[in-house]
């Protein structure tokens, strides 16, 4: 069976045919073109490199994997300033938890090194919308194992729960509420001694840690974690 060609196929320039793409969410379609052009064109220059001197043949190789691995660190420092919130919004974290196996970690062939940070971005973003709740789980978890390390921060923060517990007590208890400026300092010594534990506890230190090795670990993942299809096209779609 022929098909007829299409006659806007080489009219259509990429930067349209990518926004296209874009609009239409088919941005694992824009990762692997990327990953495939610069593919293609590493390939190009490699093979077009001239062996200038017969004593040195291997001058080009150098000069090209200089530029290769001086692109990678460019790439790999680009990451760290990126945003991965930047498109994250509330209905991103109200869905179903992608799998873990499968979705979030995948296989080995699910990964690559970002071709460029214009790559990485698109990654990041899109990662960090898709595994939303994968990340969050894993924060809880690496703050649950920074308070398991630092037990000196895990009893102030017990400590300030229990203070806490005991402010709401004595506002049942005697009905505080029905006096507002007693109730307001109550509070506002309540808070003073909250931060005194913390402060004494090294809590903050506890959070910073956590917040670090979370944050490393998702911006590296969704960097480096290929876009795969998030919802096939249904059959009976297609005409």
């Amino acid at each position: 069976m022929s098909f007829s060609p299409n006659p806007l196929s080489l009219s259509v320039p990429d930067g349209a045919f990518d926004s296209w793409l874009r609009d239409s969410g088919y941005l694992e379609i824009i990762d692997q073109r990327t990953s495939d052009v610069h593919r293609h064109s590493s390939a190009a220059a490699a093979a077009a490199a001239p062996i200038t001197s017969t004593s040195a043949p291997t001058t080009p190789l150098a000069t090209g994997f200089f530029i290769s691995l001086f692109s990678r660190i460019v790439t790999l420092l680009s990451i760290f300033t990126l945003n991965p919130f930047a498109k994250l919004s509330a209905a991103d974290f109200s869905g179903p938890t992608p799998s873990w196996t499968s979705g979030f970690i995948g296989s080995f062939e699910s990964y690559s090194f970002p071709s460029s940070p214009a790559q990485a971005r698109l990654r990041a973003h899109e990662n960090a919308k898709r595994y939303a709740r994968n990340y969050a789980s894993l924060f809880v978890l690496f703050f649950v194992c920074t308070l398991y390390q630092m037990p000196v921060a895990l009893l102030g923060l017990i400590s300030c729960m229990a203070l806490w517990d005991v402010v709401k007590f004595c506002c049942n208890r005697w009905g505080l509420d029905k006096y507002p400026v007693v109730w307001q300092c109550l509070v506002r010594v309540a808070q003073c001694v909250t931060v005194i534990i913390l402060l004494f506890s090294n809590f903050q230190m506890a959070i910073f840690c956590a917040l670090g090795i979370g944050y490393t670990g998702m911006i590296l993942h969704a960097a480096f974690r290929k876009l795969t299809l998030a919802k096939p096209p249904s059959t009976g779609s297609r005409k």
